[in-house]
């Protein structure tokens, strides 16, 4: 039989003095609860219905037998107090005296089955002994520790023979598969015995075929002797033909120096014609060369072709052999050429002559000044452009104007340089830019360089 049940403190709520005018601040408790269980240490279905139950009287006490702290935890459903004010509902009741009776006395009028020390449930029963403060609350406490543990180690156990049933199912299960493996290795061993037994008997018919094959060697060798005797028979005979023929060339050869000789005398005439028709080819040769060299001298183009002292080695020609243009008049005689290729290094050109333009608007001008520009001189006019950071390419140019963008990673100085290189020797080629790099490098493969100023000029006299 438990021990009879005695409330801790007084059971009627403590009287306080309001400190405020309306009454609403609380006095300190009269003391700290005295007991012999250890609050911080409770196990967890005790602190969890210990918790519950002070919420639930939380909401239904008045005001003055609320401590300060939890008034607001007061104002939850309980069980959202339950849930989040656990652990300053415990702390109360383990601090406060008043509290823990108001309490006790709540759970007497309302939940009289919750302070039953003999019930069955060993949670319920320490729950009460806690709250009543029984001296006999800390054996409740350990008997509820104690069947918390074994529940646990039950559990363990539990699940140890589930792991240990899941094993031997496995472990049956691999010996199955491993008796299955050795079936079928038992069954590869026969199988290949069998084969093994096979290669050996194709091995003995091999070996009968090595010794037929030995037996037709030998006797192809008495064969290839008797076919070498023929043969050496047959050489003889053809000794004597071969000297018989030799004398034949002999006098094939005399017959042919004597035609050689008629042949000489034959050629003797002919290179006398021959010689005559040369001076006749070198005169007009002669006659082709000197229009040529005018015509050079008249389009300024340079001399004819290598001479015998471009040919030394040792020794190398000085670049720079294409003049700089550097006024308009100057341009104008090379767009008059014919053929003539103009490639436009874009940018540097429209910074050059109108840098407060964007750069679209700058693209759009220049465009339409080339465009005015190979319509008047029939050039063939290539604008080449950087691609890096254009947003909108147009789809379309003006005619006689090819409008390039250079690729991702690749400079327009360098496309302008693979035009260059890409024309065949000879054709007039005119590169407008003030790039001194691009200017040296395309004077060097042949084009006429002209500064960006030289073709603004010529384009706004237009």
């Amino acid at each position: 039989m438990a021990p009879s049940i005695q409330p801790v403190g007084p059971v009627d709520p403590v009287p306080h003095e309001p400190s405020g005018p309306d009454g609403d601040e609380d006095v300190p408790d009269e003391g700290t609860a005295r007991s012999t269980v250890d609050w911080t240490a409770l196990p967890d279905a005790v602190r969890t219905r210990i918790a519950e139950l002070g919420a639930e009287a939380l909401g239904a006490l008045p005001k003055v037998d609320v401590p300060q702290q939890l008034r607001a935890v007061a104002r939850f459903t309980p069980a959202k107090r339950a849930r989040l004010g656990a652990g300053a509902i415990i702390a109360s009741l383990r601090d406060s005296v008043a509290f823990r009776t108001a309490v006790v006395e709540w759970c007497r009028e309302h939940r009289p089955a919750t302070l039953d020390l003999t019930g069955d449930d060993p949670t319920a029963v320490a729950s009460a002994a806690v709250l009543l403060g029984e001296d006999a609350a800390p054996h409740y406490l350990e008997l509820v520790a104690r069947r918390a543990s074994d529940a646990g180690l039950r559990a363990q156990r539990d699940s140890a023979m589930v792991r240990a049933e899941r094993a031997e199912t496995e472990l049956a299960k691999l010996r199955g598969e491993l008796d299955s493996v050795q079936g079928a290795v038992d069954r590869v061993r026969g199988e290949g015995e069998v084969e093994l037994e096979r290669l050996r008997k194709r091995l003995r018919e091999q070996g009968v075929r090595v010794r037929t094959a030995r037996d037709e060697a030998d006797r192809a060798g008495t064969e290839i002797e008797r076919i070498r005797a023929e043969a050496t028979a047959e050489v003889a005979v053809l000794t004597d033909q071969r000297d018989r023929e030799r004398e034949r060339a002999e006098t094939e050869r005399a017959r042919a120096e004597r035609a050689e000789s008629d042949a000489d005398i034959a050629r003797q005439s002919a290179r006398e014609a021959r010689q005559a028709d040369e001076v006749r080819l070198a005169l007009l040769v002669d006659t082709l060369d000197g229009a040529v060299t005018g015509l050079r001298r008249e389009l300024a183009l340079g001399g004819s072709g290598p001479r015998p002292a471009d040919l030394v080695r040792g020794a190398t020609a000085a670049h720079g052999a294409v003049s700089r243009v550097e006024d308009p008049q100057a341009l104008e005689r090379l767009l008059s050429l014919p053929s003539v290729h103009v490639v436009v290094d874009g940018y540097n050109v429209t910074k050059t002559g109108y840098p407060e333009l964007s750069l679209s608007d700058q693209r759009e001008r220049l465009i339409r000044q080339l465009a005015a520009l190979a319509a008047r001189t029939s050039a063939e006019v290539t604008l080449v452009f950087d691609g890096a950071g254009v947003v909108a390419v147009p789809t379309t140019a003006p005619r006689g104007v090819r409008v390039l963008f250079s690729d991702p990673g690749v400079l327009a100085d360098d496309v302008i340089r693979a035009l260059v290189t890409a024309e065949p020797e000879g054709r007039p080629v005119i590169v407008v830019t003030s790039d001194r790099a691009v200017a040296d490098s395309v004077r060097r493969r042949g084009a006429h360089p002209v500064p960006s100023a030289v073709l603004i000029a010529r384009i706004g006299r237009s």
